[in-house]
């Protein structure tokens, strides 16, 4: 049977035809992930060096400051890389919607691993004085720069990528990237505290070593570049950017390409639900990786060794899980999953702190495994349900500007937040209170949130793997729930072309 591209008499929707239809096999979609992840892997990377030496680098930077101002200008160091996210977002994102997903985080990857390589060259307090904070603060804030671009186009990348029936499968391999790269990041700082200290003694960190695991991301960059340069276009960018060259902008439709000013314009509900979302992840996803060290040395008194111990066999199992995770949401939706992440954080996270008090390794390890089940659940799906929140043509600005936004405010400043919150009340429970209550605002976002988990993604043409799923998605595109052609806009202007067609033909008749 031949389906027909013009529309029928009886809707006014167009209709597909099988050469509309994205296929991309899974070879393809192999590599196209394996580019991106790296570039989370290595973000992570240097969440996982800073937050494992925050305590060590207070000493080295702000060695002339008393207690805590030394470790809060530390962890700022960390904040203010957030600070300058939104900046890169703004830039980066409409950039990467008009030039293109693949030459962007060609960018924030070189930036990021080059950011990341001089901070280990960096002079120090004993050095330069207070001053040595300052070239610290610029290096952090290039990173924070180049990852203002990087999630939310490594997340619409993948998303875009991914066969609509298997979106959350694959895009979960993304975070796998990220919390891999952090539980590495940890593993090397305890390796070469461990190896440091047994042959030059008890200051070795301080001394040099610290270095040292941020010279390991000169090699490790390397790589990840190479990777990030053999990842091809998304096909549904490619598709719309070719319609938008042949037709005029359109400022008042919401599936054009907007500037800043029209994705608030158009999308400002969508990026309302994605701040809160991204703000519930984030607060538990930071609080059990980038802050967790420095709450378990200066609260519960384990070391810097027995952090890692205790944290990396947690990201590496909660990693593993997150592939899992993504094929559930494919199969119950992406909502089911965020109340699952939210409820049990709700549930869990001050009954993890308490556990964590006891103080022993073991309990340790039970209450940041509490922590990390939430975690899991809201990091599972984000990079499938965030990025199909917004039409192909704004997506990754419209990404770029929610996402960094949120993280900005309330990801990226827990660790600092958590720990001024603790010096102000006394109570180490604040950071479970902190969590918690966004927790609460993001499963409220989740209610008002549109399922988008066996779709197409807005503004664009179905994606799937095979030619035979292509033309049994034609087949039954008229009664499939999950098909709405009037959101794909290459088949919306191929519809107006035949229909003025038609009626110049009527009018010379």
């Amino acid at each position: 049977m031949t389906t027909t591209a013009k529309a029928t008499s009886d809707t006014d929707h167009p209709r597909l035809e099988v050469d509309d239809v994205i296929v991309v096999d899974k070879k393809r979609v192999r590599t196209a992930i394996s580019g991106t992840v790296v570039g989370n892997f290595m973000e992570w990377f240097d969440f996982g060096i800073y937050g494992y030496l925050a305590v060590t680098l207070a000493v080295v930077f702000t060695a002339d400051l008393p207690e805590p101002w030394g470790l809060l200008v530390t962890l700022f160091g960390f904040a203010i890389s957030f600070l300058v996210r939104p900046i890169g977002g703004l830039v980066l994102g409409p950039l990467g919607d008009r030039i293109g997903r693949k030459q962007v985080l060609f960018f924030t990857m070189a930036l990021m691993a080059v950011a990341t390589g001089l901070i280990g060259v960096l002079p120090t307090s004993q050095q330069i004085g207070l001053w040595a904070i300052v070239p610290l603060y610029l290096l952090k804030m290039a990173q924070g720069f180049s990852t203002g671009g990087e999630y939310a186009g490594a997340s619409t990348y993948v998303a875009e990528f991914s066969p609509d029936r298997r979106r959350g499968f694959w895009s979960s391999w993304l975070d796998v990237g990220s919390y891999i790269g952090f539980a590495v990041g940890a593993s090397v700082v305890a390796l070469t505290t461990l190896i440091t200290e047994n042959i030059w003694g008890p200051t070795a960190m301080v001394d040099f070593g610290w270095r040292i695991p941020f010279l390991i991301a000169i090699p490790l960059g390397a790589v990840a570049i190479w990777f990030r340069l053999r990842i091809p276009e998304t096909p549904a960018y490619e598709t719309t950017s070719e319609l938008e060259r042949d037709a005029e902008a359109d400022a008042g439709d919401p599936l054009a390409r907007h500037g800043v000013v029209g994705i608030f314009r158009h999308h400002w509900r969508p990026v309302l639900i994605a701040i809160a979302l991204v703000a519930a992840t984030n607060t538990a996803g930071y609080a059990l990786t980038s802050y967790m060290p420095t709450y378990l040395e200066q609260e519960v008194g384990i070391s810097n060794l027995g952090a890692a111990v205790a944290t990396v066999p947690v990201l590496i199992v909660m990693s593993a899980c997150l592939p899992l995770i993504g094929r559930l949401s494919d199969r119950i939706g992406r909502r089911p999953v965020y109340l699952i992440a939210a409820g049990s954080t709700l549930v869990l996270m001050l009954p993890a702190f308490a556990v964590m008090q006891i103080g022993q390794e073991w309990a340790v390890f039970v209450a940041l495994t509490m922590v990390a089940v939430p975690v899991a659940f809201y990091v599972a799906v984000s990079a499938s349900a965030l990025p199909a929140l917004f039409p192909t043509a704004s997506r990754f600005g419209a990404m770029a500007i929610a996402y960094n936004v949120s993280v900005s405010l309330f990801g990226g400043t827990t660790p600092l937040f958590s720990q001024a919150l603790i010096e102000l009340t006394g109570n180490p429970y604040m950071p479970a209170f902190y969590i918690m209550f966004f927790a609460l605002l993001g499963g409220i976002a989740m209610l008002t949130m549109r399922e988008t988990a066996k779709r197409p993604l807005l503004g664009s043409v179905p994606t799937v793997e095979t030619t035979a799923e292509a033309e049994a998605v034609v087949e039954r595109q008229v009664e499939d729930p999950f098909i709405d052609t009037s959101t794909m806009p290459t088949l919306i202007a191929r519809s107006d072309d035949t229909r003025g067609a038609a009626e110049l033909a009527g009018k010379t008749r």
